[in-house]
């Protein structure tokens, strides 16, 4: 039977009213400027991070903006603790998930002969494997709702080959691939699944890097419109993504990138 996306998410193609979400990662960065771009547009959103004071932190001032979110402490590198998480949105949410966004990450940025095993196995874990034991957690939900969006935080860096780590990378890539294998074999249960692979973008994750000048303008000499991305304007593209305008749109890595990805040789 052929997926029916159109129509089942909402009568508003530009709006997440009714619709609920669960972005892991939300007190920093991408991951807050997604929290906050989603409940803009009505989504009911619930979050995670490992810092309960900073997740209450966030919460009031999204409480002074009208913004309906939830939070749980949540370490996502641990299984028990991810299936916790996944009761709590089932729990909260009566069983129904619209929107998933797997924003958690973290890099180690050195010479791929000096890492470790444990370096390996943590890299990995955070990245991809939480992605991927996240995802089979809230399928029966993002089915329940009858229109789900599932959303994999990637990297530019699991696109083309940039010196950011190659775990990282090889992390980043690999949720790429998952992104499609999923869009194709969920599309049954009206669940699209998409990557977004940003570049360098103005984080607390990259603060160390964009404190450097020289690191910063050598990445915007590789940059096509020259500069450093911020989080607002990664969150527009996920955003999108979970509205009913997005419907036909499943499977893609989608560059938020100043066009990077897609440069040749441009001095």
């Amino acid at each position: 039977m052929m997926a029916n996306f159109g129509g089942s998410c909402s009568n508003k193609r530009w709006s997440l009213t009714g619709m609920t979400a669960l972005v892991t990662g939300g007190t920093k960065g991408i991951g807050y400027a997604i929290v906050e771009e989603l409940a803009q547009f009505g989504a009911r959103v619930h979050t995670c991070a490992r810092n309960e004071s900073e997740l209450e932190a966030c919460k009031r001032n999204w409480e002074t903006k009208s913004f309906q979110v939830s939070y749980s402490v949540c370490d996502v590198t641990s299984r028990a603790q991810r299936e916790k998480l996944m009761e709590i949105v089932s729990s909260e949410f009566n069983g129904k998930l619209n929107i998933l966004v797997n924003n958690v990450g973290s890099y180690i940025r050195k010479p791929t002969i000096e890492f470790t095993a444990e370096e390996y196995e943590a890299m990995m874990g955070t990245n991809l494997e939480s992605t991927f034991h996240i995802n089979q957690l809230a399928h029966p939900l993002l089915k329940a709702s009858g229109c789900g969006s599932i959303v994999l935080m990637s990297s530019a860096a699991g696109v083309v080959a940039v010196d950011i780590g190659s775990i990282y990378s090889t992390a980043k890539g690999g949720m790429n691939q998952l992104a499609k294998n999923l869009a194709c074999e969920w599309a049954k249960d009206n669940i699209r699944v998409n990557s977004v692979a940003p570049w360098l973008i103005r984080t607390p994750l990259t603060e160390s890097l964009c404190s450097n000048k020289a690191v910063v303008e050598g990445f915007e000499g590789r940059t096509p419109l020259g500069r450093v991305g911020e989080a607002e304007e990664v969150s527009a593209m996920v955003t999108f993504l979970c509205m009913p305008a997005a419907s036909y749109i499943t499977g893609q890595t989608i560059c938020v990138d100043g066009g990077v990805t897609v440069n040749g040789f441009y001095p």
